[in-house]
């Protein structure tokens, strides 16, 4: 069977863009999320694929290296019946000097209907939105925003809470980490006070910066204080590549007060949620028995992901060729 599943109540979309979730309202938040609940049912069929995006062509622009993002898009575009082109910048015209706007628009002149970029360069998916006219999807920009791993985390969320009746303004989120360096902690960020949750921040003074507070987040530099007073754990990952000087001492003493281990997890609430957007690097940010334990919910992320984009892929191409009734 290769139709759509029923429509969801909340369908409130009008961009042809993802470029953050800094710019969205709490109602287009809910609508990619009620739209990736609804997906999330496709790839539970034995013909994992619907013609939603048939004749349409997404185009994976990647000038980072990516396992989980590069792979979730391109599967979700092909759920979606869409076809796929995986750019290669180490043999592309990049390497012989084409600007980032030239490229694009040499892909949308090819007939896509998507760029899916990640770039080392804060900003760089806006860049190109400026001058093309097709869709373009931040798949995480420099230091600045990841918004498709803040949809799957909040989808993630959602999916574990709602059933015990909570709703984000019932729940307090720690993130915890390389807060500086994250992209993926400023679109959590983003979409959970969007949409009523609290957030604590939490890390070394060198990686959590008390200026944090001023976007709406409580700041902490001391986990063991935060764990027992929260609902959801977002341990980030350090980001060695993106460090300029020495941010802590050493590993050892970063895991000892930042890391979460079994003895750690202890001090949490019973029913506490662990959430990593990966890599992991384990046994610094986090060791396996909690990664691998029954309060992680690291797998689901990867498993969300794929609805997520399939529903941020969907609203995006289709905002101007599918009324909302069609889906």
């Amino acid at each position: 069977m290769n139709t759509l599943p029923p429509a969801p109540e909340r369908f409130i979309w009008n961009r042809s863009h993802l470029l953050g979730l800094e710019d969205l309202s709490a109602a287009e938040i809910l609508a990619v999320l009620d739209t990736a609940g609804a997906l999330r049912e496709v790839s539970t069929r034995s013909i994992k694929k619907v013609p939603a995006l048939r004749g349409k062509v997404v185009v994976n622009l990647f000038f980072e290296d990516s396992t989980r993002t590069r792979s979730s898009f391109r599967l979700a575009a092909q759920r979606m019946s869409a076809d796929v082109l995986d750019f290669s910048v180490s043999t592309s015209s990049v390497s012989k000097g084409e600007t980032l706007a030239d490229t694009a628009l040499n892909l949308e002149a090819l007939g896509v209907d998507a760029i899916v970029i990640r770039h080392r360069s804060s900003g760089a998916p806006h860049a190109v939105a400026r001058v093309v006219r097709c869709s373009v999807i931040n798949a995480g920009d420099g230091g600045h925003e990841h918004p498709t791993q803040g949809l799957l985390d909040l989808f993630t969320i959602r999916q574990t809470f709602a059933p015990r009746g909570k709703k984000f303004s019932d729940l307090h989120v720690a993130i915890v980490g390389d807060i500086a360096h994250s992209r993926v902690a400023r679109s959590n960020l983003w979409g959970l006070t969007r949409l009523g949750a609290k957030v604590t921040l939490v890390g070394p003074t060198t990686l959590c910066p008390d200026q944090f507070a001023g976007l709406g987040a409580e700041v902490s530099h001391c986990l063991d204080d935060v764990l027992p007073r929260v609902d959801v754990v977002n341990m980030l990952r350090v980001q060695f590549e993106r460090l300029a000087s020495a941010a802590f001492p050493s590993i050892r003493e970063y895991s000892r007060y930042f890391g979460l281990d079994e003895a750690r997890l202890k001090r949490c609430r019973p029913d506490v949620l662990v959430l990593h957007p990966g890599p992991m690097n384990r046994g610094l940010e986090i060791t396996s028995a909690v990664a691998d334990g029954p309060r992680s919910g690291i797998l689901r992320q990867v498993n969300n992901g794929l609805a997520v984009r399939m529903a941020v892929l969907y609203l995006c191409i289709g905002a101007n060729s599918f009324a909302a009734k069609e889906f």
